[in-house]
């Protein structure tokens, strides 16, 4: 990794967590990379009624040689997002993200990025597509089980 910007928090009106979806980008506006060759990725959090850019994570120049060995630094900067979209992605990339848990996809060359969040958004308002509904059932579970450890620590900790 050559550089990395990660845009600080603000308070939002909004109570839900955003989720983390990168794009394989060169300009930030639309997706044109193979995921391997990537220069930059942009990771934006998303809800069912906002988005923001979160970071933009940048890569020394390297072609699409089939060396292996550069996925791994691509893999570790996207932990912690539910998806990658780029334009192209060798089946190696697909095993080790979904490893990790970031589903790949492959959209066509050029696709807008804020298309595709709007595309996100609406599935997270009306009925979500197969793979975001499971990658939301272990957020919501976590929300529902755990609402008294939340209480615990709004009320703070003393021995």
């Amino acid at each position: 990794m050559q550089r990395r910007l990660r845009l600080l928090e603000s308070a939002t009106a909004t109570t839900e967590r955003p989720l983390r979806v990168a794009f394989a980008s060169s300009d930030r506006e639309r997706v044109d990379q193979h995921f391997g060759a990537a220069r930059a990725f942009t990771i934006h959090g998303i809800d069912r009624t906002s988005h923001r850019l979160l970071e933009v994570i940048e890569f020394a120049p390297g072609g699409r040689d089939g060396n292996e060995g550069k996925l791994g630094e691509r893999i570790v900067a996207l932990e912690g997002c539910l998806a990658v979209y780029c334009e192209a992605i060798g089946a190696s990339a697909v095993r080790q993200l979904c490893a990790v848990g970031v589903q790949p996809f492959k959209v066509p060359h050029g696709t807008r990025i804020r298309a595709q969040i709007a595309a996100l958004q609406g599935e997270l308002r009306g009925r979500p597509s197969p793979w975001l509904a499971r990658a939301l059932a272990p957020l919501r579970r976590g929300e529902a089980e755990h609402p008294r450890v939340d209480q615990m620590e709004v009320e703070g900790w003393s021995e």
